[in-house]
């Protein structure tokens, strides 16, 4: 039996992630403004995903919007949707049910205001393993959030994750005072993204990214995809929520990722 490669070329994927856009819907009563019109808007121009982050508090993102974005994607079968958060039983009761393509595991505290650090596996392994083993059973795609420490790959591997994601807020931090190209940073996030691609792992990154530092990060790291939220809506404030879409598609439009596959032929 040989074999044949299969070499494809994909640019990394924008997932725009809506909490903000919920945030301020839930400032008042109703649905205005309704992320489902807004994860329409992403969509038609050039998103290749929608992401929500549901706290317990409800903050933002709720639960039931779940299965409401889980419907509206069917309209668009190359989309997907991504639902971050901390694996307790509420909301894997709703990932279990409504089984969106792709759970990305934070390990954020109750009363956190936002994300800002990832997975400790060599601690917390257990917890993160029993859930990485459900969610296969249910057929939903995995995905860990980590610092970039390269440490923690293999370990995501022996768990059973399907996927990294990069906590992008150090890098985001270095570029606003100017020092992006700390070089134990970089090397930090560099090797941590080779050493998933070698351990057969997705790679995301998420966390601060907007449009004056997502070119060079992704230049340099070239994940598979990126989740943006915060930022990018105080830039839609700015420009429109339509154009900054189009502007992140565009950066990431000049990356494509070479995907290699060898399949078996007789």
């Amino acid at each position: 039996m040989h074999g044949f490669v299969i070499v494809a070329l994909m640019q990394p994927k924008l997932s725009v992630n809506l909490n903000k856009i919920a945030l301020i819907r839930n400032s008042r009563a109703g649905n205005f403004p309704d992320i489902l019109h807004f994860a329409r808007l992403a969509l038609e121009n050039g998103a290749h995903g929608i992401t929500i982050h549901p706290r317990p508090d409800q903050r933002h993102a709720r639960y039931e919007d779940i299965a409401a974005l889980k419907k509206l994607l069917e309209e668009w079968p190359k989309a997907e949707l991504n639902v971050e958060g901390f694996p307790d039983t509420r909301l894997l009761d709703e990932i279990f049910r409504y089984q969106p393509h792709q759970f990305t595991m934070v390990p954020d505290a109750s009363n956190q205001l936002t994300s800002d650090h990832g997975w400790d596996l060599n601690t917390q392994s257990h917890l993160v393993a029993s859930v990485l083993e459900r969610l296969k059973q249910a057929g939903v795609r995995s995905s860990l959030f980590l610092d970039p420490d390269p440490g923690q790959v293999k370990l995501a591997k022996e768990l059973g994750a399907d996927r990294i994601e990069l906590y992008t807020g150090p890098y985001a931090k270095a570029f606003v005072d100017g020092r992006p190209t700390n070089p134990d940073l970089l090397f930090n996030y560099i090797s941590t993204a080779q050493d998933a691609r070698h351990q057969c792992l997705g790679v995301n990154a998420g966390h601060d990214l907007n449009l004056k530092n997502l070119e060079w990060f992704v230049d340099k790291v070239r994940p598979d995809e990126v989740s943006i939220g915060h930022a990018l809506t105080v830039e839609a404030l700015e420009i429109g929520f339509a154009t900054v879409i189009q502007r992140y598609c565009q950066i990431l439009e000049k990356f494509p990722l070479l995907k290699i596959r060898t399949a078996p032929t007789i």
